[in-house]
């Protein structure tokens, strides 16, 4: 399994969806295994999480920067 690749999946699902982005925020593991459809040994499962959580931080900065940006 490509975590890299999950982690992607995920985090466009959570981008298209809020309500998926909220329920994330609320059980990330569930999310993640209802997403991808497999449940994962905890190890794994807590890496997708922090990839996953990272990717969403790093794409809610870049939003507000875009919006920052436009304002000056």
């Amino acid at each position: 399994m490509d975590i890299k690749e999950q982690i992607s999946k995920i985090v466009e699902e959570a981008s298209k969806n809020p309500h998926i982005k909220e329920e994330f925020e609320k059980e990330p593991v569930k999310v993640i295994e209802k997403i991808i459809g497999v449940d994962l040994p905890d190890d794994i499962i807590m890496k997708v999480v922090d990839g996953v959580k990272a990717k969403l931080t790093i794409d809610d900065v870049s939003k507000v920067a875009g919006i920052i940006k436009g304002i000056f």
